[in-house]
């Protein structure tokens, strides 16, 4: 809980930054850049969250490694996270960060399940409806289930809507079976 507390206010400094200096995507990829080169090496990962390794040790590290790839401001952000001991965050602060930055480019995610893989205009289509019943731009993430039959499910938070055959047949087996 409080690891999130913490996570949630280097996120949200970092976030205030790129909003001041304009550049909330640059240094939304530059958090996820780091984050993932560290996610891609084990050892990286368990030499950075090791308490007993001094932060300066750290520091020269991070500098080789990232310095050249990142924006002053985000890599400051790291020297302080590493100064500070909270290197361990890194991940929450980066989804912590996105979150920030879709609500304030008033982007949301959806999850749409298909039975088979939609073709462009498909896709367009369904984008532009969801926009327009959310009043937000969305970013689909698309997941193919055969088991769906036809139709599709969408997903957008804790909302659910469920356009699949399967769930139709389901509901009509339901009435009929009531009657």
């Amino acid at each position: 809980m409080l690891n999130m507390q913490l996570a949630n206010k280097y996120a949200k400094a970092i976030f205030e930054v790129a909003q001041d200096d304009g550049k909330i995507d640059e240094y939304g990829t530059d958090l996820k850049t780091v984050a993932s080169e560290i996610d891609a090496h084990k050892e990286l990962a368990s030499f950075l969250v090791n308490p007993q390794i001094q932060p300066n040790a750290k520091k020269d590290l991070c500098a080789k490694l990232f310095k050249e790839e990142l924006s002053v401001s985000v890599y400051n952000f790291l020297m302080l996270l590493i100064d500070k001991r909270r290197e361990v965050l890194l991940q929450e602060i980066v989804r912590e960060y996105q979150t920030l930055s879709n609500a304030a480019q008033n982007i949301i995610h959806a999850e749409v399940t298909v039975a088979s893989a939609l073709n462009e205009k498909q896709q367009a289509k369904l984008i532009e409806k969801l926009e327009e019943s959310t009043g937000k731009k969305v970013v689909v993430r698309t997941k193919i289930d055969q088991s769906i039959i036809g139709g599709v499910v969408v997903k957008i938070g804790d909302r659910l809507i469920d356009g699949s055959i399967i769930r139709q047949m389901q509901s009509l087996q339901k009435q009929l079976m009531a009657n």
